[in-house]
């Protein structure tokens, strides 16, 4: 897929990972559309790449078809869409206090796993609908799982299993979406420099990234990014999962 001139959907851009792969896509040329619940940060993003935001929620069908329509109307058919949103709530199954609130577990999996679904099944209908490019492709899905779907820490229960859902359906939906010409992949980010971790102490952010064999350092956003933009670029990648953790695995807590 080639990314200069391409329609794009990015989610979850109004901050942190997203906004780092839609202002990568922006630069190297895309029409880039950004969903995000964050309606303010996604107007002041989309204003300096020369963007459109909307704001609103990857569960909620309503929503996720206004960015659609919205992308489609300013830019064409979204052909590289990418699912950033998500939210990374911790908890113990079995706490001091009781169990883990269902409701909890229930939110974390709605909001990663079947939002990232949501956007996913709303946006290949269109895609399927567009006229094919290079190798008859029609598109592409980038998601969002990440480590802990494989290295999940005490406490990230729901978040481990919304992020391993992500990573166990992009193969089955790759096979099932070669038919109409459109690529799924994964990327499974490890410890990033997001805007969560500037607020901590530099002392804090030196002991995250102690653990990381090499480069010793937390990941830059920009690396997410040039991932993003390679697995959209490179054609042969497909129903794919690429850890970008430089090398970590998580402790059990």
């Amino acid at each position: 897929m080639q990314i200069d001139g391409c329609s794009v959907l990015v989610t979850g851009a109004g901050s942190g990972l997203g906004e780092a792969t839609a202002r990568m896509l922006a630069a190297r040329g895309a029409k880039v559309a950004i969903l995000d619940r964050d309606l303010a940060k996604a107007q002041m993003v989309a204003g300096e790449i020369g963007g459109v935001a909307v704001g609103g929620d990857v569960t909620a069908e309503g929503d996720v078809n206004a960015a659609l329509d919205a992308a489609t109307s300013a830019h064409g058919i979204p052909r590289i869409v990418v699912n950033c949103a998500g939210i990374g709530t911790a908890g113990r199954v079995l706490g001091r206090e009781g169990p883990l609130a269902l409701e909890a577990f229930q939110r974390t999996i709605n909001v990663n796993l079947v939002g990232t679904f949501n956007v996913m099944r709303l946006a290949v209908a269109r895609m399927a609908q567009a006229e094919p490019l290079d190798d008859g492709e029609r598109g592409v899905v980038i998601n969002t799982a990440s480590v802990a779907a494989f290295d999940g820490q005490i406490g990230q229960a729901a978040y481990a299993a919304s992020k391993g859902g992500i990573v166990a359906m992009s193969l089955p939906v790759a096979r099932e979406l070669a038919r109409v010409g459109v690529r799924v992949n994964v990327v499974a980010p490890g410890i990033f420099l997001t805007p969560l971790l500037y607020t901590l102490p530099e002392e804090a952010q030196k002991a995250l990234a102690a653990d990381i064999p090499f480069p010793q350092r937390l990941g830059d956003p920009a690396e997410f990014a040039d991932t993003v933009c390679f697995m959209a670029t490179n054609r042969y990648i497909n129903g794919e999962c690429v850890r970008l953790d430089g090398s970590a695995r998580l402790k059990a807590k």
